[in-house]
């Protein structure tokens, strides 16, 4: 049992080798990054609540989704305590269950595009503004995998903090510029 009270940066590796599932399609987490609230310059949550980020400051073990960059849906795992703020960027998973339908979403791209990058897993997903704010269903790996740690992706702020998680060698790993999955 995953403990989503605790800061976001402990919860994000357990989060690896989860079992996401939603909307049709079910997707093993393999990338996540975490969010510190108002001690990381990066998070949503840096300056506060506002009506956009309000489900971050809800109760911990639930969906934060909102649009990036005018067109994707990403999604947030709620985590630490009510009122802090913290959560974890599902950044990248491997669909194994409904793939017709992440592939429906996704249109042609190869198999392990589909739930690449944090846009992708949620259209994988079929992520909307109405599941701001609902429980997330996890299954947990029997074993779970290893992992690295590193500096996150595409943010500005705060930007050599290792807190973007990935199971090593994974190839739906979202790729870093210049650097390995």
């Amino acid at each position: 049992m995953i403990d989503f009270t605790a800061p976001a940066d402990h919860v994000a590796p357990q989060l690896l080798g989860c079992v996401v599932t939603m909307n049709g399609v079910s997707l093993r987490l393999t990338e996540v990054e975490a969010y510190l609230g108002a001690e990381d310059e990066a998070a949503h949550t840096y300056r506060g609540p506002t009506p956009r980020n309000a489900a971050m400051f809800g109760p911990p073990g639930r969906l934060y989704v909102y649009i990036s960059y005018g067109i994707h849906m990403a999604g947030n795992i709620v985590c630490a305590p009510e009122g802090v703020g913290q959560g974890c960027l599902m950044r990248a998973g491997e669909v194994i269950d409904g793939l017709e339908t992440a592939r429906h979403r996704r249109g042609d791209v190869p198999f392990e595009r589909l739930a690449s990058g944090p846009g992708n897993l949620g259209k994988a997903l079929g992520l909307s503004l109405q599941d701001n704010g609902t429980p997330v269903s996890l299954e947990r790996p029997a074993e779970a995998p290893e992992w690295v740690a590193g500096p996150r992706v595409g943010i500005s702020k705060n930007i050599d903090a290792p807190l973007r998680f990935w199971i090593p060698g994974d190839r739906t790993v979202s790729a870093r510029r210049g650097r390995p999955r």
